[in-house]
């Protein structure tokens, strides 16, 4: 490969995947870097400058996806993917959310009853979790703690997505759960605590036959400055 060709290929495929500074942090160090991203919008300058860099990536993203949805693919290797109909519109109609916070969940209390339940299920009766008078005397919560696992399982409940009556997307054929990208658990949920799901879309990528969405979900305890859990979810919706 010439070195003039190289060059242009790596341009290419950092326009495709452009570098952003969380992804060189650690878990921890890439919450309090969230939180101050946060903190920082509410700043009049700080947040302006913030929101100038989030409109570059968002058309950066943009003009990559409308060269794949034109028949011009970025890379030789991958194949153009053209919406058309239901998932074409609903495209357009998710682009103004990308960055914003879609759905803020109600408020669920998590009882050692749920704890419990869970347990049993799962078979994981660690004493940190069902049994409250060794976990007042020696765990350093001094109660017990939700499983982490039972959070991501209450994901559904948490972010409205099981609603049958209201579904989040009504005109799609099928709705998968196809993973998730990350998944940290900041601070313990305690027995007795509040939680409930913020959702945040961070990306929209055409695919065969719909879209996927990657989401960050911070599931939030109620009187907690951490969150109790934060993921970043990938869905797959089929028209």
């Amino acid at each position: 490969m010439k070195v003039v060709d190289f060059l242009k290929r790596k341009r290419e495929i950092l326009a495709q995947h452009p570098f952003e500074l969380k992804d060189w942090l650690s878990p921890a160090i890439r919450d309090y870097w969230r939180e101050f991203q946060q903190k920082a919008h509410l700043h009049p300058l700080l947040g302006r400058v913030l929101d100038l860099h989030t409109d570059s990536q968002s058309v950066q993203r943009q003009a990559g996806v409308a060269q794949v949805a034109n028949g011009q693919p970025l890379q030789a290797d991958e194949p153009a993917v053209e919406l058309n109909g239901e998932a074409a519109a609903l495209f357009a109609t998710l682009q103004p959310s990308i960055g914003a916070e879609t759905h803020v969940g109600e408020w669920l209390l998590v009882s050692q009853q749920m704890i419990n339940a869970f347990a049993a299920v799962t078979g994981d009766n660690q004493w940190i979790h069902t049994t409250p008078e060794r976990a007042a005397a020696e765990s350093p919560f001094k109660t017990t703690i939700a499983h982490g696992f039972l959070t991501l399982a209450l994901l559904p409940r948490l972010t409205g997505s099981i609603n049958e009556a209201t579904p989040e997307f009504p005109d799609a054929r099928m709705v998968v759960n196809f993973g998730l990208d990350q998944v940290r658990f900041p601070y313990p949920i305690k027995v007795d605590s509040n939680i409930r799901a913020r959702t945040k879309l961070l990306r929209v990528t055409p695919i065969k036959g719909g879209l996927e969405l990657l989401k960050e979900i911070k599931v939030e305890i109620e009187g907690i400055r951490r969150p109790g859990c934060v993921i970043e979810s990938v869905t797959r919706i089929y028209f």
